[in-house]
């Protein structure tokens, strides 16, 4: 019939749909900063020009912006400057649609709500723009793009669209301030330990730094055979241990005491990984355990403690050569999908940063820890990084770790809220006596036989000094040292 449509036609009509978007709110907002500048601060901290639908809007927002900041004046007069005298803005002159938008001008009131509407708009249409390239990179299945890096770079992209500038980000009182630390204290009050942060199940540990603080980048170095690994396994399966959570109204759970833990294996696999923390809980060596060289008795322990072992909320990723970026998406999906408390990186020299950093490995490992530290406020839990030293250590005669030890220490430094060291002088002593030791060598070496010292060099909200563990280097196990002097004076 004349007029009448085929079918086919109404359909892809049907699916013809614009990108969601709020002309009127966009003029009004636009209207209201121009008429009344001090309109621009009450959305400029989440309101960006991208986030604005049509174009001529967003020069318009980002001009005005720029002669705010500046101490000017953005008024329909100045704003008309930054255009061609010939431009055309919807069939007008760009001086007669900046007028136009000061007589649209919205409310001082509404202003910040109708920034919000527009921030949520532009979000709406970012997923669907990921959600279109999503489809279409599936589709076109490109040979240097397998399903698990279009998985990964959606994640990606994701995470990166919740992470910029949330609309609800900003400054909060100080009264506020006030009744978190407060609360803080109270749990700490009233928790085992008296710690504000997580316990590490290190008792001397814990008395100096009361407790794994939430936020944190604690940076964990030492030399190889120090132990570096097997203190972080140990503080990994001591707070995932303790782990207890209780359901809160809305259905979502809230950890009371202990914690779900993230370990980032990079140099290690799971199962080596879950090879000596099974070795330091039923003190089965490690060794005797991959070579089967085990007893009956032995094996119905590993069996029992692996029972046990099974509901421990410890979560390992041993992906290794990652990308900070890959590491953070990772995160943030534990965090969202299983709850996160502790997260431990093994090790940050096998990290990798950006592309546009790499071949310079002091910028790549400034990217590294800022990206560290940034995940550690934004995810609001400590975060346990280990790190090399450098060699410099071994031509010294006093070989307990100083700052400047640390590789690349500059940036590590800096970034890290707490660093500490592993240091054994046991190790040092018996590699020096060798053979040939004197009564007065053997004399020495037993006193500090199976001791271990964590040297808290920096801490950003606490003493330093030192706390004094026992190292059982069989079961690469830590544990409290009997001594009734247990606690150090600390470094002024």
């Amino acid at each position: 019939m004349k007029g009448t449509a085929p079918a086919n036609d109404t359909t892809a009509a049907a699916q013809m749909r614009v990108a969601p978007h709020n002309a009127e709110a966009e003029r009004q907002l636009l209207g209201a900063i121009i008429v009344n500048n001090e309109t621009y601060y009450r959305v400029s901290d989440f309101l960006e020009p991208g986030h604005f639908f049509i174009e001529p809007h967003r020069e318009v927002y980002e001009k005005a912006g720029q002669l705010i900041r500046a101490g000017k004046v953005a008024s329909p007069i100045t704003l008309k400057t930054f255009f061609a005298q010939d431009a055309k803005i919807a069939d007008m002159s760009a001086a007669q649609y900046i007028l136009r938008l000061a007589a649209d001008a919205a409310s001082i009131i509404n202003a910040e709500d109708y920034g919000r509407a527009i921030y949520d708009l532009a979000i709406r249409r970012n997923l669907i723009r990921i959600g279109e390239d999503m489809v279409n990179i599936a589709f076109d299945a490109p040979i240097d793009m397998p399903p698990g890096a279009q998985i990964d770079d959606a994640e990606r992209r994701l995470f990166e669209l919740a992470e910029k500038g949330s609309a609800n980000a900003g400054f909060v009182s100080f009264g506020d301030a006030l009744t978190a630390t407060i609360e803080m204290a109270a749990a700490a009050y009233q928790r085992e330990g008296a710690l504000s942060g997580l316990a590490s199940g290190l008792r001397d540990l814990d008395g100096l730094m009361g407790g794994l603080q939430h936020s944190d980048l604690i940076v964990l170095a030492g030399r190889p055979a120090m132990g570096k690994t097997s203190l972080a396994t140990n503080i990994a399966y001591n707070v995932a241990e303790a782990y207890q959570a209780e359901e809160q109204p809305d259905g979502t759970m809230k950890t009371i005491n202990g914690g779900v833990v993230g370990f980032f294996s990079l140099e290690m696999s799971a199962e080596q990984l879950a090879t000596r923390i099974i070795s330091e809980q039923t003190e089965i060596s490690s060794s005797k355990i991959r070579r089967g060289d085990i007893s009956e008795h032995d094996f119905e322990k590993l069996a029992a403690a692996s029972q046990t072992m099974q509901s421990v909320p410890l979560h390992v990723d041993q992906t290794g050569g990652i990308s900070i970026s890959q590491l953070v998406a990772r995160a943030r999906r534990l965090k969202r999908q299983r709850g996160l408390d502790l997260l431990i990186v093994d090790y940050i020299q096998l990290l990798t940063g950006s592309s546009k950093n790499q071949g310079n490995r002091v910028q790549e490992i400034t990217e590294i820890t800022t990206g560290l530290k940034a995940l550690a406020k934004e995810l609001n839990v400590p975060i346990i990084a280990l790190s090399q030293l450098s060699r410099q250590v071994e031509s010294r005669d006093d070989k307990r770790p100083i700052l400047s030890d640390l590789r690349e220490s500059g940036s590590i430094e800096q970034d890290a809220d707490v660093v500490m060291f592993v240091f054994r002088e046991e190790y040092y002593l018996a590699k020096a006596i060798g053979q040939e030791a004197t009564p007065e060598d053997m004399e020495k070496l037993d006193r500090v036989r199976n001791r271990a010292e964590v040297i808290i060099a920096k801490q950003r909200h606490g003493p330093t000094g030192t706390a004094n563990l026992h190292f059982q280097g069989e079961f690469t196990r830590f544990s409290d040292l009997a001594d009734p002097d247990r606690f150090p004076e600390p470094h002024q």
